[in-house]
């Protein structure tokens, strides 16, 4: 296996967007199908730009970002503040930028590898950058022009974390620097000198940080662990998740620390990195969106919402861990979907953290008490990748595909927009009411809009968006018919009295028609009984009525559930069916017959709601029939909407004459009585034919030809001259009709 195989997941960035649909009421087509729009999952579905989404399932006006900084590298993967400004560290290019406080920007340093993954302080205007792969450190310097000095070069592959440690600490300022492939962790002093301080045993060396206590805190890939470092080099793991990447780590004032892990994806493998492009993994599911809260006990699970993960990694996407100093964890936000590739910890009033995502660019903020978990913005990229704390006191963020810098401002948007998920209506539809529930203060404003098309992504062969519905309580939709429909919402004003609580859509689907999909006939007298409480429970699918065959339905003899105990009635002759209904309407059936050789259609029974019907053929004259079995939808659509669907079944014979058996010739051979005769029936083959001289013990005869399989079969019996003149005949052809005759 080379090296590359044991690149982490934060190099494998998902390249596809996540869809899903939203939550349906289905209802017969007599009825209109609602879409309904009212919770945090079902929100979160659709696309946001500066607006939030609460846990109570509210939209709002979200915090203002602004763009600092657009870069040319298609990833920004770290960044780090300093006095001066931000540090931002890129690939697939392998470069570093400083963008200043006061908004001018430039690159400083251009690595030979593809990728830098860590950056921090150097003091003075400098900083330290490690690179990947063939990582190395280098001390860059700010300056006209920028100066760089590699000053360590490992043997591992990559250098994915670097952190100071406190200068009035056991470590004195020293540098730690985290490696991948193998997982290690170096010491730099301030004189140059480096050593090995500790050997994880795992793959990769993700995420450095230091406690309040001074301990050095590592978090780990292949596999996903916490370890804490004693600066005599004790180690103990606090974490062993059921992740495999611990990809951040973020210490709080109080001595906990907050742990951004990422499962594996379970689907999709990786692929090979190049000389320009990383390799990444593909995540794609569509389970919802899961908070949850557990302890580090075995009997923990996650509380989920919806259709949510499992605790397992092999159905999340990630999670954050909350590490108490004495090493007690919950686990305060979990999803299927959304990738954590960082945390910080919000200063304001609000308290709590944010949580950096990717493949929607979603941002996080999560309170835990009590606990609540608002989507706060999305970037206009794939992933946000990094925060970092703006030398102007504001939260900034580093994005990839594309790489950008951001400011996310504590003040609040005053316009923002909500566009939902694209709803399958599964056929062409009629659009009805358009409904949504909202507050809106003074100078505030919700205005919504609908467009259609019938393709399952908008593009131009959509329906231009509507003009803006006024009537929370009832607009009709003026989009075109069509099977997809998608809606969005404006929001503008005071975010404090703005709120957007649901929507909901209605539409009548085009009905379509019922679709008989088998029909079975079964062989001539095959019957099933019914499970039935009396002593002679009755046949299945044969009734005097409809009524009484309803009833039957009702009693427990659903045929659609099943047959019931197979016996045999001759003279019956019983049909069987399946049928779909796209509408998943109530269906009803009607029975009708011919003879083959007859093209009008007779009426056997109508209105039946069972999938099987046994028909008394007693009366029948014998010939060759066809049966039709006619579904209507009629019980759930209004007079003249309703829709039919028929199938015949293949020819079968009635046939309620027994065969008939002619004498031909007698005569003595060789000591023995030879009796010549021919069976014959006018509709069905012969199936036996038996002789018997007491009527007790009977015996087989075979025709002539050896085969009893034609309507008229030639026999010639040898018996014993004793007995010959009691020589008794029986014949029974494949309807079950049976006829005797003696030789007297």
């Amino acid at each position: 296996m080379t090296q590359l195989d044991h690149s982490p997941i934060f190099l494998r960035l998902l390249l596809t967007v996540i869809g899903t649909t939203g939550l349906l009421v289905f209802l017969n087509a007599a009825s209109p199908t609602f879409w309904r729009v009212s919770t945090q999952d079902e929100f979160l579905r659709g696309e946001v730009e500066n607006v939030s989404i609460d846990t109570t399932g509210q939209i709002r006006l979200g915090p203002q970002t602004e763009v600092i900084y657009e870069t040319t590298a298609p990833f920004l993967w770290t960044a780090m503040e300093d006095a001066g400004g931000v540090w931002i560290g890129s690939g697939n290019d392998g470069r570093v930028f400083y963008v200043t406080k006061d908004g001018n920007s430039a690159e400083v340093f251009d690595a030979n590898e593809l990728n830098v993954h860590a950056v921090a302080p150097g003091g003075g205007g400098s900083a330290y950058v490690g690179t990947s792969p063939d990582g190395a450190v280098f001390h860059i310097v700010v300056g006209s022009p920028p100066s760089s000095t590699r000053v360590f070069d490992p043997d591992e592959k990559y250098i994915w974390a670097i952190v100071q440690s406190p200068p009035d600490g056991a470590f004195g300022g020293d540098l730690f620097l985290g490696t991948g492939d193998p997982g290690r962790i170096y010491r730099l002093s301030d004189d140059g000198e480096s050593s090995l301080f500790y050997d994880t045993q795992t793959t990769h060396v993700m995420a450095l940080a230091f406690d309040t206590g001074g301990n050095l805190l590592a978090g780990t890939g292949s596999p996903g662990q916490v370890f804490r470092i004693a600066p005599d080099g004790q180690a103990f793991v606090v974490l062993n998740s059921e992740f495999d990447e611990i990809r951040a780590i973020r210490t709080a004032t109080d001595g906990s620390y907050y742990a951004a892990a990422v499962a594996q994806s379970p689907i999709s493998g990786e692929s090979t990195t190049t000389s320009s492009s990383a390799s990444f993994s593909s995540t794609t599911s569509t389970s919802a969106t899961v908070v949850a809260t557990a302890t580090n006990s075995t009997t923990a699970s996650a509380s989920t919402t919806a259709s949510s993960a499992t605790s397992g990694s092999s159905s999340a996407a990630g999670a954050v861990y909350h590490i108490q100093s004495d090493g007690i964890w919950d686990i305060v936000w979990r999803s299927s979907t959304d990738i954590p590739y960082d945390v910080t910890l919000v200063d304001s009033d609000a308290g709590g953290i944010l949580i950096a995502t990717g493949d929607d660019g979603k941002i996080f903020h999560v309170v835990q008490e009590p606990q609540r978990v608002v989507l706060l913005a999305r970037a206009q990229a794939k992933q946000v990748t990094a925060f970092v704390d703006g030398p102007d006191g504001s939260k900034y963020y580093v994005t990839a595909n594309p790489g950008k810098l951001f400011r996310l401002s504590p003040k609040h948007a005053t316009r923002g927009t909500y566009m939902s998920n694209v709803h399958d209506a599964s056929t062409v539809s009629t659009w009805g009411a358009l409904r949504w529930h909202a507050t809106t203060g003074a100078g505030s404003e919700i205005r919504l809009f609908t467009r259609t098309g019938n393709t399952d992504t908008p593009n131009e062969t959509w329906s231009q968006w509507s003009e803006a519905y006024d009537d929370p309580a009832n607009s009709q939709i003026t989009s075109p018919k069509a099977r997809y429909i998608q809606w969005k919402a404006e929001l503008s004003g005071v975010e404090d009295t703005l709120a957007l609580r649901s929507v909901t859509t209605a539409y009548l689907p085009r009905n379509l028609r019922p679709q008989l999909t088998e029909l079975t006939v079964h062989h001539p007298g095959v019957v099933f009984q019914q499970p039935f409480s009396g002593t002679d429970p009755p046949i299945a699918g044969l009734g005097d009525s409809a009524e009484a065959r309803a009833s039957s339905t009702e009693n427990g003899a659903d045929s659609r559930n099943s047959l019931g105990r197979r016996v045999f009635r001759k003279g019956l002759r019983t049909f069987v069916w399946t049928a779909e209904d796209g509408n998943e309407d109530d269906l009803e059936y009607e029975v009708l017959y011919r003879t083959e050789l007859d093209d009008a259609w007779h009426q056997l029974t109508t209105r039946q709601r069972e999938t099987i019907f046994t028909w008394d053929t007693t009366s029948a004259p014998d010939g060759t029939y066809i049966v039709r079995i006619v579904a209507s939808d009629a019980p759930s659509n209004e007079p003249g909407a309703a829709l039919t669907g028929s199938h015949d079944s293949t020819p079968f014979a009635i046939d309620n004459s027994a065969p008939t058996i002619r004498f031909d010739a007698s005569r003595a051979e060789d000591g023995q009585r030879v009796t010549t005769f021919v069976v014959a029936d006018q509709h069905s083959p012969i199936r036996r034919v038996e002789f018997s001289f007491d009527m007790v013990r009977w015996q087989v005869v075979y025709p002539v030809d050896g085969i009893p399989d034609s309507q008229t079969e030639r026999f010639e019996l040898r018996t014993s001259t004793a007995n010959a003149d009691r020589l008794i005949l029986r014949a029974t052809d494949t309807m079950g009709n049976t006829s005797t005759a003696s030789s007297r």
